[in-house]
């Protein structure tokens, strides 16, 4: 089975990226799926019910959460929905709207997806969370008789140190671990000892020349001044495009993963 695990779509931007690049991709590689962190889909912050329907007339199959899932909430009855192919991290805390996880069934096998999040820095360091691996230990013992061909796991966080940690407790006990957040790519793509393929940061799809998809002008505005500003996403300049490809056997292990990069000159698609 591939499994193409596409980084955080950062806005306009963000979609116009996958709008460019996701269809070549697909025919170059025919993922049997295509998963995409959408947390800052719609301008930054959250998932809007039109840009989830926009994502899947693009060809991405399911979408993964992060620390801005809840901020729009027209779609927590999507994520309520396990038909719905969109989830939040699964160990927000008892009471959330929504799913931490759902199965997708592809052409080739059922796909369990679950999503977490890791110890989130700056303004949202104090959310209540519950403890990722313990949650993620609950979810494969109430589906460890489910019959699926691969299990993939997405750890959205900003500390390196969980997102490799988490990647080598789950070595051998799903298909792949899928770090992201950082909207930087990691070199460190991998077949863990056991199985599991595994990369810190897979990246973002969105401006190039940026902070993490924000004005440069606003973020080393704020950072040299000290006063609080409002991000504003930069929509100028060529775009990225990041995500990772995963290679299964019949044994639900990885086989291999594959990095994708792809700079986007300046205006050459659009949505």
């Amino acid at each position: 089975m591939n499994i193409l695990y596409v980084g955080d779509i950062m806005g306009e931007p963000g979609i116009e990226a996958v709008s460019c690049v996701l269809p070549e991709v697909r025919k170059q590689y025919k993922p049997d799926l295509v998963i995409a962190q959408a947390e800052n889909t719609t301008n930054g912050k959250g998932l809007s019910r039109t840009d989830l329907d926009r994502l899947l007339r693009l060809g991405v199959d399911f979408c993964t959460g992060g620390d801005w899932s809840m901020h729009l909430p027209e779609i927590y009855d999507y994520l309520d929905d396990p038909s719905q192919p969109v989830i939040r991290p699964a160990n927000y805390p008892e009471g959330t709207p929504g799913l931490g996880w759902k199965y997708i069934e592809t052409a080739t096998g059922s796909v369990l997806v679950i999503s977490l999040r890791g110890s989130i820095v700056g303004k949202k360091a104090e959310d209540p969370m519950n403890n990722p691996l313990k949650i993620v230990d609950q979810i494969l013992l109430e589906n460890e008789d489910v019959q699926r061909d691969a299990t993939i796991v997405n750890f959205h966080g900003d500390f390196s140190s969980e997102k490799r940690m988490i990647g080598y407790y789950l070595d051998g006990r799903v298909t792949a671990v899928i770090g992201d957040h950082w909207h930087v790519p990691t070199a460190d793509a991998m077949i863990l000892p056991k199985g599991t393929a595994h990369i810190t940061d897979v990246g973002m799809c969105g401006t190039l020349h940026s902070s993490l998809g924000v004005k440069l002008s606003v973020t080393t505005k704020r950072w040299y001044d000290g006063h609080p500003s409002r991000n504003q996403l930069e929509t100028d300049g060529p775009l990225q495009f990041n995500a990772t490809l995963i290679t299964s056997n019949s044994s639900h292990s990885a086989t291999s993963i594959q990095h994708i990069n792809q700079i986007i000159p300046a205006a050459l698609c659009s949505v």
